[in-house]
């Protein structure tokens, strides 16, 4: 099964990649649009649980919010800079078309092979880490240049930040306070951001996972009561 998501995660990477090799506002709204459809599928199908009376895991559906809240504001991020101009893309993009698509795709594959589901995943959200940090590194320079979106500054700075905390693997009480000056420093937390997602997707396929799996907020709360217990999701090496 790995094998098989690894090379449709492939497949759609290099589609994407070629398609929009010269347009990377563009190929970011894109893919920041359809990231953000399997957290969606996750968060139906842990209702669905619940309604049903089989499981109830409120940590999971605050981490699988925050993170759709996470990818709706790197989605804006790309917006603002222009990424979602061109009509094409959109319909690319957009509700009546891939995104359904995935949605109907994972929500059965999450509710059969949950592993595997947060797998998918784990593949998409790395890519991205690492999309966005080529992106860093070809274009430091300019992006440097050229001050943050106020958007940016909003959800990284000057608003409330319990939902961008809630991403955050967090070993003790302390979360990611970051620049958000120019646009090099919005790309920089947008691809810490990525790996947030990579590191919780990991936790969540460990076999024990629906035991110890925790949100941010709630294990900075044990850490923060006990003077012993320090709880923490497997780190995830950026390497």
């Amino acid at each position: 099964m790995k094998v098989l998501i690894r090379a449709i995660v492939s497949f759609f990477v290099f589609v994407v990649d070629v398609v929009y090799s010269n347009r990377s506002y563009a190929r970011f709204y894109v893919l920041e649009t359809i990231a953000r459809v399997p957290y969606f599928s996750y968060l139906s199908v842990l209702h669905l649980y619940e309604t049903l009376g089989y499981w109830r895991k409120a940590d999971w559906l605050k981490v699988h919010f925050a993170e759709t809240w996470n990818e709706l504001h790197h989605l804006l991020i790309m917006e603002s800079l222009g990424g979602n101009r061109l009509w094409i893309d959109r319909f690319v993009a957009d509700a009546e078309h891939i995104a359904v698509a995935y949605y109907w795709i994972v929500v059965p594959l999450y509710m059969a092979l949950p592993k595997y589901a947060y797998y998918l995943m784990e593949l998409i959200e790395n890519h991205a880490y690492h999309t966005y940090d080529g992106y860093l590194n070809e274009h430091g320079a300019e992006l440097k240049a050229q001050p943050a979106p106020q958007v940016a500054i909003d959800y990284y700075r000057d608003g409330d930040l319990y939902m961008f905390e809630e991403v955050q693997t967090t070993p003790d009480s302390t979360f990611r306070r970051p620049h958000v000056d120019t646009l090099y420093d919005v790309f920089v937390n947008i691809r810490d951001d990525e790996c947030e997602h990579v590191k919780t997707m990991v936790a969540l396929q460990q076999p024990d996972a629906r035991l110890t799996f925790k949100s941010p907020h709630t294990l900075v709360k044990v850490v923060a009561t006990s003077g012993t217990l320090k709880l923490s999701k497997p780190k995830y090496s950026r390497t």
